[in-house]
């Protein structure tokens, strides 16, 4: 009888968790609120820098909300010394747009330049990443 009893606690209780859990995931989807990078395939092609041309990179990078439901971006993330200065923290209302400030230096040496930036935000589609490619060159 004591086993049963137990039995069946863990079963109520593991459906009560699954119950909150998808109608947790149900509240989130119901609105619409669409994130969408105003750069062309989500990436910023820099070009060629050269070594004697080369200072700091700030960068405004701009989205949209292109959904029906007021987009909140809640964190801003960036990879590899790429510095998230700001961001726009007020709900974005749909059809607006709003920034994301970055910075970042270059070596002063030849390379390739690859960077990441990470947006996350009350869209249904998850977080959204923005690529920023470059080279630095010398000048021949």
């Amino acid at each position: 009888m004591r086993k049963g009893f137990s039995f069946f606690s863990l079963l109520f209780i593991g459906l009560f968790i699954i119950s909150v859990t998808n109608s947790g995931n149900s509240v989130m989807a119901s609105g619409n609120p669409k994130f969408e990078y105003q750069e062309e395939e989500n990436r910023i092609d820099l070009g060629t820098i050269y070594i004697d041309e080369m200072g700091e990179i700030n960068l405004e990078i701009e989205f949209k909300n292109t959904g029906t439901e007021p987009l909140i971006v809640s964190h801003v993330r960036a990879c590899c010394g790429t510095r998230v200065r700001d961001w726009t923290k007020e709900p974005v209302n749909p059809g607006e747009t709003g920034i994301i400030e970055v910075h970042f230096r270059l070596a002063p040496r030849p390379h390739n330049i690859s960077r990441t930036v990470l947006a996350m935000s009350n869209d249904p589609g998850g977080q959204k990443v923005l690529r920023i490619r470059g080279r630095v060159a010398e000048r021949e």
